[in-house]
């Protein structure tokens, strides 16, 4: 079956507008980037992969050289090598909000959504107004409601309410028709970044779940007047976990420390003490990257354990282990009371 997404385009912003998003990175050589580009525009990645690589030889650090060499590799369908380069430039420019759009569209395409929706609200947060990000966002949703409704369906066949809904939202996915009445005309070579979008009425394949999930978090989650189904709520842990991961990546302290609670305390230090430890430690470090996979989620009221695999890679170091956080909701808000390494 082919992808729900469509591939990424060979596309590039034109001269203009990469001098405009990437001037408080460097200078730029946009005659240089434009000729990869063009190359990439007439369906001729292996030589614009390989135009880029000579460049880049001169020049590791240009950005748009490096943007466009993801994506000359995610055009040959080299989609690791491609989320490795974007990750890398996330790491390195975590204020472009492109590199992140561009590695959700790959994520999204090997079925990885929850990484694609993170990416993808990443990108928000660093631009807001990223139109782009927005628009995939929603299909990127509108794709996971078609999943949950195909497999209610599976489940019950005579199921008269999702039925409709399914209907409802393959023909929402659908609507990438004609432009309204005097917009002005689209043109793919003036877009940064790709788009995904999901192709109409085909029949929905579910991907294997990412998170192992305990009985007991099938139960309802109580918590007073905001009690939520026990699905709300591992999606609502899994996304204060990536986004303390994603804050730790981008060395963004108020964002890693707002991760915890207000009284956390590690080694016996107390809270300001511990801030300042790892406010040291995070800081010295060039470059960070942290990865997380093989999720455990076991939530138990307003308390929760999650377990994953850690991959953290931090210059000239690297390390893979499990790694264990215990969670409460406070305000709303799921935060990290208590951490553990270990197998």
């Amino acid at each position: 079956m082919p992808s729900p997404f469509h591939r990424l385009r060979s596309v590039a912003a034109p001269a203009a507008l990469l001098v405009l998003m990437l001037a408080s990175v460097g200078p730029v050589r946009a005659d240089e980037a434009d000729e990869v580009a063009q190359l990439l525009q007439s369906g001729r990645a292996v030589e614009a992969l390989r135009l880029v690589d000579q460049r880049l030889a001169k020049r590791p650090d240009d950005v748009q050289l490096r943007f466009l060499r993801g994506v000359a590799l995610a055009e040959q369908n080299r989609a690791s090598e491609a989320i490795a380069v974007f990750n890398k430039l996330v790491q390195d420019h975590p204020e472009l909000p492109e590199p992140y759009n561009n590695l959700a569209v790959l994520y999204a395409n090997q079925g990885q959504f929850d990484r694609a929706r993170s990416a993808l609200e990443t990108a928000i947060r660093t631009n807001p107004s990223y139109a782009t990000a927005h628009e995939n966002l929603g299909d990127l949703y509108a794709k996971l409601a078609s999943q949950a409704y195909s497999k209610a369906l599976q489940l019950d066949a005579g199921n008269a309410r999702a039925a409709p809904k399914l209907a409802m939202i393959r023909e929402l996915i659908s609507l990438k028709g004609p432009q309204a009445p005097g917009a002005a005309p689209r043109d793919p070579e003036v877009a940064p970044v790709p788009s995904v979008a999901a192709t109409p009425a085909a029949p929905v394949a579910l991907p294997a779940q990412p998170a192992i999930i305990s009985a007991e978090a099938d139960k309802p989650v109580s918590g007073g007047a905001t009690t939520a189904p026990a699905s709300e709520a591992q999606t609502e842990v899994r996304r204060a976990v990536e986004a303390w991961a994603e804050a730790w990546s981008r060395k963004d302290l108020k964002a890693y420390f707002a991760a915890y609670t207000p009284d956390y305390a590690a080694d016996g230090m107390k809270r300001a003490a511990w801030e300042d430890s790892r406010r040291e430690r995070i800081t010295s470090k060039k470059t960070i990257r942290v990865s997380l996979d093989d999720w455990r989620i076991d939530i138990r009221g307003k308390q929760a354990t999650v377990s994953f695999r850690q991959d953290y890679r931090a210059d000239t170091f690297s390390a893979n282990s499990r790694k264990t956080l215990k969670l409460v909701q406070q305000g709303g808000q799921w935060r990290i009371e208590r951490e553990s390494t270990g197998s």
